[in-house]
């Protein structure tokens, strides 16, 4: 594996635990401000900057547990300054009774080197 894969790999499951323990900060370093998506939650519209992504941060958060794990990752460089990152991401939390669940969704990150940083520039999320 390249040290850029590896590094992408790294950069973007620390993404995804940010958005799994609702750490804003952590997610906003790692994204660039102008970050644009297509999301079930954007009901079929692009959504541009990061306001629509703060508000979900900002609601009340179970303090279940929660693992994320990205199955099939797969890193394509697009140059030196570009990558895509695709994988199925399994999300695995305790239901209102305790037994586990597992959903999946297909995700598609797109990061850009500006400078000497990876930034998330944009994603495309959809139910698996």
């Amino acid at each position: 594996m390249s040290d850029h894969t590896r590094e992408l790999l790294d950069l973007n499951q620390r993404l995804l635990e940010s958005i799994a323990t609702g750490d804003w900060n952590v997610y906003a370093m790692l994204c660039d401000p102008s970050l644009t998506c297509f999301e079930p939650e954007a009901r079929g519209h692009l959504v541009e900057g990061m306001a629509f992504h703060k508000f979900y941060f900002e609601l009340e958060r179970s303090s279940a547990p929660r693992t994320t794990t990205m199955a099939s990752p797969h890193v394509r460089m697009l140059g030196s300054a570009a990558a895509v990152v695709s994988y199925i991401r399994l999300t695995q939390t305790p239901d209102a009774g305790g037994a586990p669940v597992t959903t999946a969704t297909n995700e598609t990150r797109v990061w850009q080197r500006q400078g000497t940083t990876w930034k998330h520039v944009h994603f495309h999320r959809s139910p698996a």
